[in-house]
């Protein structure tokens, strides 16, 4: 705030027209402001402040002090809205405990059912120490937990918010011992000032700006001495706490590239390497406590337990997933103790350890871009059964929105019940994929009455329209006809589209969309980046050629103005990857997609991930020296102006890390989680965003899912600040 608005706010102090303002106070005085030319100015509480800070991306504030439980609160219900706010809000607050003349005790009691970290610093004192009471160092209460110092703090602060966890922390600073007023004073003045306020009717809001009036005047200049140097003293506490927290940061991310650029590093070793794949088991499905019922009736259609969320939830979501939501089984297999047999054994039963959780390649996706820090939203069906609302279940207990999710019925009474997606996983005994079995025959109608076809025109579609996604993710589990609908609402709305090819011959599906819907080629390609492995690549390339699709004349001017040799790359795309993957034909292959897929990253498990480009005329890169050694070739035909083509970078990128065989717990979602964080560090950094950034991170994140028992590990918000 400006000097002149710092002057408005305080002159206008007992006036009706300035506000006290907490959470449910917002609407009011934004509302309002110019009703009958009137111009309303406020001062935000604590509860206020955590959500404005928490929508700029503010971890840390100081204050002066909580507010909390009253005195007489089994009479008044007086409960201060700070104490919900950080139940529900992932925001650290400094201040100098709760005020005063509220009830200590039941604040901090209060503040464990909402969830809330509390702790106090020790201050330079040794042993426990109590919580302070605002004017005081003491209060008689014990704190939850003494911290020595801000980088103590700060490692709380770290810790807590990597983990995903949507409650506040409270970190208590004593007031300096020099302004601290001695207990048994404080409590006499507090008697009197409470004593005073049931008097006068102060209740509510207007209780806490009555009693600090009374207590300064029993006080005298004691409490305005002492409420300034708690705040100053605050101010510094969590500034230190803020640099402290920055520090970690900064060295986490000094450490997570220092490790990338060892050359001997692997993505991935070991048995588990070789079915480094995109299907996948997620997350257990009895972690809700939250239940999701239908509240519409049956119509003579497939229909839907939701009503379209509102306009304001679809402005939150900048990356919409499209794709596939399971309810899976895996089942690992265990060996007979007599028995070394790493297999199950054909045409009888085995024993295994058998997982329930959910999981399909959308989900896993949208997992862990949410997880990675992106708003997501998952559109996907379900059907009107135990399975579809176990679904629902757990992904509002896992913090993931349902408003994309169509739950489906039959037609009529005849008709078969649409079921929810199943799959099911048999893993050897070291952990890789023998076979999978999948049922996503909900996602496959494509007849113009079906419930899917409905959905595609009365919910999804208006969805996007609406909320205007910066991102698409499109996962080959839909039907060449919706993968069609889908590409074209994006290419409507501008929206970046991936697509996550799922498996060979799903991958496949890209290039056999139904007349009149063709892929678009550069300058104007349908989708802009693909996440294949290596099988995936070559069925997608070998699609392409069987369609005609390299046979197009948009196509070929694609690829006549990147510029390689007539006589073949041979040699330079050997310096840029490896022979070995020149011979298997993999370089080879992206390029001929490019006019179709400008960028592809290309999965290629311990040998790491190659990424390839279509650069744009004009792209900085074309004239860096840093990026010299990935440009393979510039546009040399004069069509730049015209078809806008810059030329290609292609890079391999190295395995970012070591997986042995034994860390390895299950290839499943290994892939999907790749594609969620490339997709969540695109959305977070916008326009100005390039794949390379992104991948030692995704990277990353797929070696933690590698080595956990869910298809998309839940410790990938430990890397999100790395995007």
């Amino acid at each position: 705030m400006g000097a002149d608005e710092l002057i408005r706010l305080v002159s206008t102090a007992g006036s009706p027209d300035l506000r006290k303002v907490s959470r449910r106070d917002f609407g009011f005085v934004l509302g309002q402001r110019g009703v009958d030319g009137k111009a309303l100015n406020g001062g935000t509480t604590v509860s206020a402040t955590m959500i404005l800070a928490n929508l700029a991306g503010i971890r840390i504030f100081a204050t002066g002090g909580l507010g909390g439980v009253h005195r007489g609160v089994e009479e008044t219900m007086d409960v201060s809205a700070d104490l919900t706010e950080l139940g529900r809000t992932p925001v650290a607050v400094v201040s100098s405990g709760c005020k005063s003349f509220l009830d200590i005790p039941r604040t901090l009691e209060y503040l464990e059912t909402q969830g809330v970290a509390v702790a106090t610093f020790a201050d330079n004192r040794e042993g426990p120490v109590d919580f302070p009471a605002f004017y005081t160092r003491d209060s008689g209460v014990k704190s939850p937990v003494v911290l020595r110092n801000e980088e103590e703090a700060a490692r709380v602060v770290h810790a807590h918010m990597a983990l995903g966890l949507q409650s506040g922390l409270h970190f208590a600073n004593p007031i300096p011992e020099e302004h601290s007023i001695p207990f048994v004073q404080m409590e006499t003045a507090i008697a009197q000032a409470l004593g005073e306020a049931k008097a006068a009717g102060a209740t509510g809001a207007a209780s806490t700006p009555f009693i600090l009036a009374k207590i300064k005047e029993i006080t005298g200049d004691k409490s305005v001495a002492a409420n300034r140097s708690l705040v100053e003293a605050n101010v510094i506490r969590g500034t230190k706490l803020a640099a402290a927290l920055q520090k970690i940061e900064i060295e986490g991310l000094k450490e997570a590239y220092e490790r990338t650029e060892h050359p001997n590093d692997s993505f991935m070793t070991g048995p588990a390497a070789s079915n480094y794949t995109s299907t996948g088991v997620s997350l257990g499905l009895g972690q809700s406590k939250h239940s999701h019922a239908s509240t519409e009736k049956p119509s003579t259609g497939t229909t839907v337990s939701e009503a379209p969320p509102s306009v304001s939830e679809h402005n939150t979501s900048t990356v919409f997933v499209a794709g596939s939501l399971n309810v899976d089984l895996a089942c690992d297999f265990i060996a007979e103790t007599s028995s070394n047999a790493q297999a199950p054994e054909l045409q009888t039963s085995n024993r295994a350890k058998i997982a329930q959780s959910l999981g399909g390649v959308g989900y896993n996706v949208a997992r862990a871009a949410h997880l990675m820090g992106a708003s997501v939203r998952l559109c996907s069906a379900v059907g009107d059964d135990l399975a579809g609302r176990a679904a629902l279940a757990a992904m509002s207990g896992n913090g993931m929105r349902t408003t994309g999710i169509q739950t489906m019925r039959p037609a009529n009474k005849e008709a078969e019940t649409p079921r929810t997606s199943q799959y099911v996983a048999i893993n050897d005994g070291r952990k890789d994929l023998m076979l999978a079995m999948a049922d996503v025959s909900i996602l496959e109608q494509t007849a113009e009455d079906s419930g899917i076809v409905k959905a595609f025109d009365n919910f999804w579609l208006p969805q996007l329209h609406q909320s205007q996604p910066t991102h698409l993710v499109l996962d080959a589990n839909w039907p060449s006809a919706h993968i069609a609908r889908w590409v074209a609402t994006a290419q409507a709305i501008g929206a970046h589209v991936t697509f996550e090819p799922v498996s060979t011959s799903k991958s496949t599906r890209l290039f056999h969309l139904p007349a009149p819907a063709k892929l678009g080629a550069w300058p104007n390609p349908s989708i802009s980046l693909a996440t294949p492995n290596q099988y995936e690549l070559a069925a997608m390339h070998h699609a392409a050629r069987e369609s005609g699709a390299l046979e197009r004349e948009d196509w070929w001017l694609a690829i006549d103005a990147l510029g390689l040799p007539s006589s073949g790359a041979r040699t330079a795309l050997a310096l840029a990857t490896s022979p070995d993957l020149v011979d298997q034909g993999v370089p080879q292959q992206t390029l001929q997609l490019l006019p179709f897929i400008p960028t592809i990253a290309t999965k290629l498990g311990s040998r790491g991930v190659l990424v390839t480009q279509l650069l744009p005329a004009g792209d900085k890169r074309l004239s860096s020296g840093e990026y010299a050694p990935y440009i393979l070739s510039r546009c040399a035909n004069g069509t730049e102006e015209t078809l806008g083509v810059g030329g290609v970078y292609m890079r391999l990128f190295p395995a970012a890390e070591t997986v042995e065989a034994e860390e390895a717990v299950s290839v499943n979602g290994v892939g999907d989680t790749f594609a969620g964080t490339l997709v969540a560090g695109l959305a977070r950094h916008g326009k100005s965003a390039r794949v390379e950034d992104f991948v030692d991170v995704a990277q990353r994140a797929a070696c933690l899912t590698l080595k956990s028992s869910e298809a998309v590990s839940p410790g990938l918000g430990t890397l999100s600040m790395l995007l």
